[in-house]
């Protein structure tokens, strides 16, 4: 269900993006939702697990949007995101390559949608991501430092925020999640649903079932 040359390629970016990212930014970037979303869709395209596409899709896409969004708006602001999240883009000290590189957040969320479409989406992955994402958010708020709030498991657009307990922040993080993971899901379940892609559970995981 998923072609050979789009395994390959998707591998063969991955061969270059992960030694960059770790001299660059360290093991820890990779906790990053997004991070975990491009290497799990490897995964996911080679396996191709239809349980593995969705949860990440429910993971990401919104989110990724939103990446997208203040891409695009910013290109049109002449170099200024309007919602801060891709400052990063424009930094003079991170290497062109790098950032270069960073723009697979552009396609990710479509390739998401095109791999889910292609092997149907399982209605199941909602209750099987919303754990395992919260104990990545866990992971996260531990591990961060004031320098690199990862997943805004600090503070909002990688920056550690001072308005209230870090206990509070990430209680606000982990619920404000779970309501994006959830409306996700229903638009998944709606879009999908139309064009006849959502797999009922039972069915085996594999692309012949979605035809």
């Amino acid at each position: 269900m998923i072609p050979l040359w789009f395994k390959l390629v998707y591998l063969a970016f991955l061969m270059v993006l992960v030694p960059v990212y770790l001299a660059e930014y360290g093991p820890l970037n990779f906790l990053w939702l997004s991070n975990i979303a491009l290497l799990g869709g490897c995964m996911a395209a080679w396996l191709e697990s239809r349980r593995l596409a969705g949860m990440l899709l429910v993971a990401v896409a919104v989110l990724e949007m939103g990446w997208v969004a203040d891409f695009v708006l910013s290109l049109v602001l002449l170099g200024n995101p309007p919602f801060g999240t891709v400052d990063y883009m424009y930094d003079p000290d991170t290497p062109l390559h790098v950032r270069l590189l960073s723009l697979y957040h552009l396609p990710l969320p479509f390739v998401l949608i095109w791999m889910v479409w292609r092997l149907g989406y399982d209605p199941r992955v909602w209750r099987n991501w919303v754990p395992l994402g919260l104990i990545l958010l866990l992971i996260s708020y531990v591990l961060s430092t004031p320098e690199d709030s990862v997943n805004w498991a600090l503070g909002p657009a990688g920056h550690p925020q001072e308005w209230m307990a870090p206990e509070l922040w990430i209680g606000l993080v982990m619920i404000s999640c779970v309501i994006v993971w959830w409306l996700t899901h229903r638009l998944a379940l709606w879009g999908f649903g139309r064009a006849g892609r959502v797999v009922q559970p039972g069915h085996r995981d594999a692309g012949s079932e979605t035809r």
